[in-house]
């Protein structure tokens, strides 16, 4: 069919493809939210490392540790808690959100462990240019749990944003050239 023959709804095609492959698997809008997280984070672990090295606080390797590790697991338990074109898996969905409150408490935790450090009574730490990773760890991890409850928030939306996909109007009219008649279906010759 020529291009000519098509109409589409009004926009461009890459753009209606792209709405087409939504209302399939409106999913991937909170998955690609959440791989940033992972990446954001995993992208700026030496910071992080660094920052565990220098202050010691207790339980900082094990906060970062627990980030590191639901973060991967909690896109394995997403992508298992929503099949292609399939209902939600509900005991994934709810192990997925156990693990965001794991990933989310371990950042605030940190972050309460690098505010005790800097502002501490005897021997605090001093931000300057060698330790300047520190203040780099603490806008890492703040950024990193902003953006781990937009996708939780994300991924509770989904019934919603799925409905108002679907009401985008991506079909493609296609158009008589008057030359119906002459097709012959019949199969005789």
């Amino acid at each position: 069919m020529s291009k000519a023959q098509k109409k589409s709804s009004g926009m461009p095609e890459f753009l209606r493809r792209f709405f087409v492959a939504l209302k399939r698997q409106p999913a991937i809008i909170a998955l690609v939210v959440l791989l940033i997280a992972f990446f954001q984070y995993s992208l700026n672990l030496t910071h992080i490392s660094d920052t565990t090295a220098k202050i010691q606080g207790p339980g900082m390797g094990l906060c970062g540790f627990a980030t590191m590790l639901f973060s991967m697991l909690s896109l394995v338990c997403f992508l298992n808690a929503f099949p292609k074109r399939k209902k939600p898996v509900i005991p994934m969905v709810a192990l997925m959100f156990v693990m965001f409150a794991i990933i989310i408490y371990c950042d605030w935790h940190y972050c309460r462990l690098i505010e005790t450090a800097l502002y501490r009574e005897v021997n605090p730490i001093v931000i300057d240019l060698s330790t300047l990773y520190i203040a780099k760890a603490y806008n890492v991890l703040q950024t990193h749990m902003v953006i781990e409850c937009i996708g939780a928030v994300l991924v509770l939306l989904m019934p919603v944003y799925t409905k108002m996909l679907r009401k985008i109007n991506t079909s493609i009219t296609v158009e008589d050239n008057g030359k119906m008649d002459v097709i012959d279906i019949s199969g005789e010759d």
